[in-house]
């Protein structure tokens, strides 16, 4: 990752591409108020430094047949970190775990599990999870709904730095 100090022109390019993935580099362009041609060279440079790590859809899980979300607190019997790393690859194997934190505090790690239903998610319980090596305790907490979902970094926060 190249070192790179933002201006607000970066800055812009950032909040128009989080907001808006898809657009074009001739309206991203526009939208900053410069050429075509420096735009996609910023945009290329951003990715370059690390700023942009991806471009995805964002998908509806319920609407995909997966209406069950489930946060998963795990504490594990050993904090050292190799039992910390290996716990992390076994989340990332596990495809119904969409997002693993490792946390400081009463648990070692907060899971995101989505599942088509309950007894898809009682069976990865179960025969994965609280199986896993050094998994001392798990707490689950269903989801009932989503009152906020932002994934975003806060656009105010890149518009107001510099």
């Amino acid at each position: 990752m190249t070192r790179h100090k933002l201006d607000q022109i970066d800055r812009k390019i950032l909040a128009e591409l989080q907001a808006e993935g898809r657009i074009t580099n001739v309206e991203l362009s526009r939208r900053v108020r410069i050429s075509a041609p420096p735009c996609l060279r910023r945009v290329r440079a951003l990715e370059e430094a690390g700023f942009i790590e991806s471009y995805h859809a964002q998908l509806n899980a319920k609407a995909l047949g997966l209406p069950v979300t489930v946060f998963a607190h795990v504490s594990l019997d050993s904090q050292h970190d190799h039992d910390l790393k290996a716990f992390e690859d076994l989340a990332r194997g596990w495809p119904m775990v969409r997002e693993c934190y490792m946390l400081n505090g009463e648990v070692d790690f907060i899971l995101k599990v989505v599942a088509p239903d309950l007894e898809v998610f009682q069976r990865f319980l179960t025969d994965q999870l609280t199986a896993a090596p050094h998994v001392s305790h798990v707490k689950t907490s269903f989801m009932i709904r989503a009152s906020k979902h932002e994934p975003e970094v806060p656009a105010d926060f890149l518009l107001k730095q510099g």
